[in-house]
């Protein structure tokens, strides 16, 4: 790994392998209080799948490495330490690493009651190989 994360890297991503291209590493780091929050560690090349978080959104605090975040209809936005991105409930989105850097950011699920998250498909090769850092 190139990049030295501040929160632990956790265990390899099995309960969620197939909404992703790659592998990745989840950490709980809150849950007790109603807000989840989790450190995702993306290596190379990983990226989720399109997804929409309904009723709730998420919020993504990058730092470690590079990855990319996409709206749907939108410009990929190169996501580097320090970069927060906001994501209103209702977006179908999606987001991971850069081809050659491992990624790391916290994301936080804005609590809602009865929210959800629907996976979609995913990032093509294609579209991915697309990518300009």
């Amino acid at each position: 790994m190139d990049i030295d994360p501040i929160f632990p890297l956790g265990i390899k991503n099995e309960a969620y392998k197939q909404y992703f291209i790659g592998d990745s590493y989840l950490s709980i780091l809150s849950k007790d209080i109603g807000l989840l929050s989790f450190n995702v560690t993306f290596e190379p090349g990983c990226r989720n799948n399109w997804h929409v978080h309904h009723k709730g959104g998420q919020v993504l605090f990058c730092t470690a490495g590079f990855g990319w975040y996409q709206e749907e209809g939108k410009a990929p936005r190169l996501l580097k330490p320090g970069d927060v991105v906001e994501i209103p409930a209702g977006t179908n989105h999606w987001h991971g690493a850069t081809k050659d850097s491992w990624f790391s950011h916290i994301a936080i699920n804005v609590p809602a009651k009865d929210g959800t998250v629907e996976w979609k498909e995913p990032v093509t090769d294609e579209e991915y190989a697309k990518l300009k850092e």
